[in-house]
């Protein structure tokens, strides 16, 4: 283990509005933030918009460090490194409040085990330092609040939960402003961590001729590694959004409809990471995640892996071990609780099958 690198694993947060104006419905809602207002919060948790797509839906941003997710009634920020994600939180509910008159209804911070946690700058410095900033920047309104740290066999990889949201979260019928959006009680949330990368896979998000040509452009490396590693088979349908960093790492967002996935890659030896993460449905084909899940197991090869599911139906993990099961990864162990607002989290671990 490298004693300093760059920190893979990401820190990630949700928001979710409603709006008490039926004349609410059908707007674009928080995509009527100006780019300027979403750049001075990126500038607070010290990153930057590289890249960005968008359709009807919602609109996808690659960050410096990870993604950005903006949709009518929710926003969903993911970084890595030593940004200060948490920073984000109280300037973005009082732009929704003040700009827009959208009101906070739920909070959902999740984030794995650092790699460097002595690295993290304030408030990221302990999962409780993260929980207190949380309770002092979110509205008292959010009153059913939970925090959770999920172990495992895994020394290195634990989830770590924290959810707010309000008396009403549960009854669609008080927050029906959600836009167009999935019925959310149907919806699920897979967030993949991998560690200890096969080199020879890790070895294609090092960018060709690093630093040596200004007209090979992050877009273009972005592209060249989509390509190369098989990425862009996980989900042919969706249009991909990819970056390739200097001299080495890699970002894509998929968009597919109403639904997003995205990927991170810190290749380096020794901390190398990779990260997965989608939305889909009870109802699709459950076929279908299987064959994704087995695809990036197969992209990346992962010594070790952790698979946090975030689903109001209890059966879907089930599906996961299943998948990766196929491609020679272990389930080392398992564990779930449940959470306000947000249903069953099911955090699972995997290790090649060669490990004893």
């Amino acid at each position: 283990m490298a004693v300093s690198g760059f920190e893979g694993f990401e820190k990630r947060i949700e928001l979710r509005f409603f709006g008490d104006d039926p004349l609410f419905t059908g707007s674009m809602g928080l995509r009527n933030l100006d780019f300027e207002s979403l750049e001075e919060i990126l500038h607070a948790v010290q990153c930057t918009v590289v890249s960005a797509v968008a359709n009807r839906h919602f609109d996808a941003y690659v960050l410096s460090e990870s993604s950005l997710f903006v949709y009518p009634t929710k926003i969903i920020i993911k970084t890595c490194g030593t940004t200060q994600l948490l920073k984000s939180v109280r300037p973005l509910v009082h732009l929704a409040s003040d700009r827009l008159g959208l009101t906070v209804r739920m909070c959902r911070y999740t984030r794995g085990s650092f790699i460097f946690p002595k690295a993290q700058p304030f408030p990221h410095t302990s999962f409780e330092e993260e929980v207190i900033f949380l309770e002092e920047n979110l509205p008292s309104r959010l009153c059913f609040r939970k925090a959770c740290v999920m172990p495992s066999n895994v020394s290195s990889h634990s989830w770590h939960v924290f959810t707010a949201c309000d008396g009403d979260d549960d009854d669609d019928s008080s927050h029906h402003h959600e836009l167009g959006e999935d019925q959310n009680d149907a919806l699920y949330t897979i967030e993949m961590c991998m560690t200890e990368l096969d080199q020879a896979s890790a070895r294609k998000f090092f960018r060709r001729g690093a630093g040596d040509d200004e007209k090979y452009s992050g877009d273009s490396a972005g592209r060249e590694m989509t390509g190369l590693t098989g990425i862009g088979d996980i989900n042919p349908r969706a249009l991909i959004c990819d970056f390739g960093f200097d001299p080495c790492g890699y970002s894509m967002n998929g968009i597919d409809g109403e639904r997003y996935s995205t990927i991170h890659v810190t290749p380096e030896e020794g901390f190398s990471y990779a990260s997965y993460e989608c939305v889909g449905s009870i109802y699709d084909d459950p076929h279908e995640i299987s064959r994704v899940l087995k695809k990036v197991a197969q992209v990346f090869r992962p010594g070790t892996m952790s698979v946090a599911t975030t689903c109001a139906s209890h059966d879907l993990w089930r599906r996961v071990a299943k998948a990766l099961e196929l491609v020679g990864l272990k389930c080392r162990s398992c564990s779930a609780d449940e959470f306000p607002a947000a249903g069953t989290v099911v955090f699972q671990t995997f290790t090649t099958t060669r490990r004893k």
